[in-house]
């Protein structure tokens, strides 16, 4: 406990540790999931062409592709890692570590020379890079997402649990405008060299975020339980106290990014290859549906105030399950105007409704002792099972034929929210919190 500090915080002070929290969690989200976009849309568009043999494209093109999954396989090995570590040493200590190598990883990727002028160098470096940058992403979610949660008032843990979603929207709206406005004139410049830009632009967001976070407080809630020293063995308290909890978190993220990473990542994948839809509509598709998203985030914050995130959880599950047929039909449509829908409803609405609940849902599943670590293990565990490969399975079942089946997909994006939902049901929560958030 930091000695000297006052038991009773003014208004005042309240206030501008929120401001502090708010900016330091978004800031971090946001250059995750920059990265997520850009990444996903230079390996549909782009790096097939240039970091992999492009004798044979259709190869080249599942090896790029296959590159954004292997950034997941580190995520889980982060978010044990640095999970642990913010149990030990402080969730502040961590955000900042995780941002870093997240940060230059995003930079560095922009640096990569090509297959033409270094061989098989150039996938490696870019294999190498992702999975570096794999253990930053594995915990960034988590420390953001328990650090909002922590600082909230019992009655705003939803809304300020969304900060990190609200990030990711932000994240996701700076990088589809920077592609749309450099794909104005075709996928050529991109090609030619201009996805190099907003890779390196990603340093002004670094130093920003950087600065945001050195001025970051640690949580009160992690502050009262360093100061009574419980809190030592984070793995033996997880474990001998709440093996349910770790499950709910797993099934809730597998649910989650299987169908996120569709709405997201799949969706571009598939239209730019099997519908010849150019990088500007789905960047414009993309934007379009992230400023919906950014009113969204909010507004489900503010729902699971009001009546639970669990509530909201489930009924993000259950729609979105609904909702899988509707959005590879209007996929497959390649109108533009269809593919606009598609996305401002999926990746707008209905990913926003089941994202902006888990700040608070999966904090609550734990006590403060164990809550990062739990958190971390748990959902990044999850997120690599099914946020790397559930959209290269998808994109496999449509490539496997040349008709370019669409219903495994659906089965795929169905089957997700029902889990989601169905994950629910074993709510943890009320064990930690005697608030319904």
């Amino acid at each position: 406990m930091n000695i000297g500090k006052p038991d009773v915080e003014t208004t005042e002070q309240a206030a501008k540790r929120l401001k502090k929290v708010a900016a330091a969690t978004i800031v971090g989200s946001m250059l995750e999931w920059y990265d997520f976009y850009l990444y996903a849309t230079m390996a549909s568009i782009v790096f097939s062409k240039i970091f992999f043999d492009a004798s044979d494209p259709a190869a080249a093109s599942m090896a790029a592709f296959a590159t954004f999954a292997i950034g997941f396989v580190a995520r889980p090995i982060g978010g044990m890692l640095f999970g642990y570590f913010g149990d030990r040493f402080g969730r502040k200590k961590m955000l900042y570590v995780t941002f870093c190598l997240m940060g230059i990883c995003t930079c560095a990727i922009g640096l990569i020379p090509s297959y033409a002028m270094i061989g098989v160098w150039a996938p490696f470096l870019l294999v190498t890079i992702r999975i570096v940058q794999g253990l930053g992403a594995g915990a960034e979610l988590a420390g953001a997402a328990i650090t909002s949660y922590e600082h909230a008032a019992a009655n705003k843990r939803g809304s300020q649990g969304s900060w990190p979603a609200l990030g990711l929207n932000l994240g996701l709206l700076l990088s589809s405008v920077t592609v749309y406005l450099l794909t104005l004139g075709g996928d050529e410049f991109l090609i030619s060299g201009g996805w190099r830009i907003p890779f390196l632009l990603s340093a002004v967001l670094v130093i920003i975020g950087l600065w945001v976070r050195k001025k970051l407080p640690e949580t009160p809630q992690f502050d009262r339980v360093e100061g009574s020293g419980a809190g030592a063995k984070p793995f033996k308290e997880l474990f001998s106290t709440n093996i349910m909890g770790l499950g709910v978190v797993f099934f809730v993220a597998v649910g989650y990014n299987a169908m996120s990473y569709i709405f997201k990542t799949f969706s571009l994948a598939y239209l730019t290859q099997f519908k010849g839809v150019t990088a500007n509509v789905t960047s414009l598709s993309v934007t379009l549906a992230s400023m919906v998203a950014i009113v969204a985030v909010p507004t489900f914050g503010w729902l699971c105030d009001k009546y639970s995130s669990k509530k909201i959880l489930a009924t993000g599950g259950v729609l979105s399950a609904l909702f899988a047929y509707p959005f590879i039909a209007l996929l497959g449509s390649g109108e533009n105007a269809l593919i606009y829908t598609a996305l401002i409803i999926g990746t707008g609405i209905l990913a926003p409704m089941m994202f902006a609940p888990q700040g608070s849902y999966l904090s609550r599943q734990f006590s403060v002792q164990s809550r990062s670590t739990g958190v971390g293990t748990a959902r990044e565990i999850g997120t690599a099972i099914a946020g790397g490969l559930a959209p290269l399975w998808a994109l496999s079942m449509v490539a496997s034929s040349a008709s370019h089946p669409t219903g495994g997909v659906v089965l795929i994006l169905a089957g997700a929210g029902l889990i989601v939902a169905v994950a629910t049901l074993f709510d943890q929560g009320y064990r930690f919190s005697k608030h319904k958030n």
